[in-house]
């Protein structure tokens, strides 16, 4: 529960300790909530006779504010029907969602109940009056005299969140409250001391662990947590300027877009002392001209899974991880961590195949360890590209390609072919204006890697598709090439 009693001044706002913002609008002035815990828990737990074990259901997931923090409040199961950034999720991958957490009650606006199933304790609009009775300033929260609060184990189920499905079918993580006090302490032993707390803009979407993991960390290590309505890069920077953020937390193309928009211009960030990106790769590229242009915010990058709740880039406490193969390269990355899932929802034989009979948590990275024992990911062992017996990393390849000036996005797939197997193909974003073609493309990669790596064939298009955190969606591509090779 926040502390009302306590106010301090947070990059040049005064914000309470544990304080949600949300900046509606840059320059318009920002809006500071103390919700309380203990609120959404009465309201579910005695005004609704729900249990702990009890999971609520949440169908929208945009810069509706109010539904993303008591999503947090209630340990709720994000089953969004529309995420931050537009990513649409079809009425088949809700029904499975739902099928897999089994909730008891949804929380959905007035355009996305109908595409929901009768629960057994109903579905609560969030734009109804019924809903505006957990926004109360914690001033005001009431006290809810006699109210005991359930009793909760470590080992309970705090939240069941969705894989990002770029490789396969999405499964539901099930995550307990140990992983995320894990995630929590892991934090707090490291981080240094600051003279004054930081203030956080959240950018990633909170049904994503990243999201719903910093959120949840920030408001918890006394931080404030801002939460800019716009996805737009103006409305980012916007945000940063109007509540003196201090760490911005975003996905890669919001690092792309201030690499290379002169939007950060227009904004004051003197503020903003790093950077925190993760979801997806950042090119080698973008991070030499970030570092170029911003001189004063760190960038750091962090690799980590829904099923390890936390980013897993370097070991801490009694955590252990390993390398799986004999040369420590282009192998199996395993985990021995506190704040991983207990199992895939439902899914007893992808919970066999991820976690070993020893406790070893299976990432499905190819990874390698440093001389300074710095742990790096290569690329998912599932996205790489066989080629003649040689093995080619996507990741890779996209990076050099995205460093050409002409181009502005690149993804690389797989691509059928009777005698290699498979050739790197790539889908390529030129540069308003660009007139780049196959032949410049190819010869470009082909002066920075070994043959076998070279790209045998390019496909142009508008953008390339991607989820709420900015990973590519490899599927699509490779089924909208195999379209383009079946009319061969």
């Amino acid at each position: 529960m926040m502390d009302s009693s306590v106010t301090r001044k947070g990059g040049g706002k005064n914000y309470r300790n544990g304080a949600l913002v949300f900046v509606l609008e840059p320059k318009k002035g920002a809006h500071d909530f103390g919700i309380t815990g203990v609120t959404s828990e009465y309201f579910l737990l005695d005004g609704y006779g729900m249990s702990h074990h009890s999971f609520p259901s949440f169908t929208e997931c945009t810069v509706d504010f109010r539904m993303e923090w008591d999503e947090l409040l209630c340990g709720g199961v994000g089953v969004d029907d529309l995420g931050a950034g537009g990513e649409k999720f079809s009425t088949p991958e809700v029904s499975r969602q739902i099928h897999l957490s089994k909730p008891v009650i949804a929380f959905a606006t007035s355009k996305t109940a109908a595409s929901l199933p009768s629960l057994p304790k109903g579905t609560i609009l969030l734009d109804s009056p019924e809903f505006e009775s957990l926004l109360v300033p914690c001033s005001s929260s009431p006290s809810h005299d006699g109210f005991v609060p359930a009793e909760v184990f470590q080992n309970d189920t705090a939240a069941i969140l969705y894989s990002s499905g770029t490789t396969g079918r999405v499964k539901g993580v099930e995550l307990t409250h140990r992983n995320f006090v894990a995630a929590i302490a892991g934090v707090h032993a490291v981080r240094e001391a600051r003279p004054s707390p930081a203030v956080t803009l959240c950018v990633v979407p909170f049904f994503h662990v990243y999201g719903f993991v910093l959120c949840i960390r920030e408001v918890a290590l006394g931080g404030s947590l801002v939460v800019a309505a716009g996805k737009s890069l103006d409305s980012i920077l916007g945000a940063v300027e109007e509540s003196k953020v201090t760490h911005l937390a975003v996905a890669p193309p919001s690092v792309v877009g201030m690499v290379k928009s002169a939007a950060a211009e227009k904004y004051d960030l003197r503020s903003l002392e790093a950077v925190l990106c993760g979801g997806a790769p950042v090119a080698n590229s973008v991070i030499e001209r970030f570092k170029q242009r911003f001189p004063n915010i760190s960038l750091l990058q962090a690799y980590g899974l829904t099923e390890t709740t936390a980013g897993i880039t370097r070991t801490i406490g009694l955590n252990e991880s390993r390398v799986a193969g004999a040369n420590g390269r282009l192998t199996g990355y395993l985990l021995a961590i506190y704040g991983f899932t207990a199992g895939y929802v439902g899914d007893k034989e992808a919970t066999a195949a991820t976690i070993d009979s020893e406790g070893w948590l299976r990432t499905g990275d190819i990874c390698y360890f440093s001389s300074e024992g710095l742990l790096f990911c290569v690329d998912r062992m599932k996205e790489l590209i066989k080629y003649k017996g040689y093995q080619v990393a996507p990741a890779e390849l996209e990076d050099i390609l995205i460093s050409h000036p002409a181009i502005l996005d690149a993804a690389v797939i797989p691509y059928p072919d009777e005698d290699a197997g498979q050739v790197p193909a790539a889908f390529v974003v030129r540069q308003p204006g660009s007139t780049i073609n196959d032949s410049r493309i190819m010869d470009f990669v082909a002066e920075q890697v070994a043959p076998y790596k070279k790209i045998r064939r390019v496909f142009y298009i508008d953008s390339i598709p991607k989820n709420a955190t900015g990973k590519v969606l490899r599927k699509d591509l490779i089924k909208f090439a195999s379209g383009l090779a079946s009319k061969l």
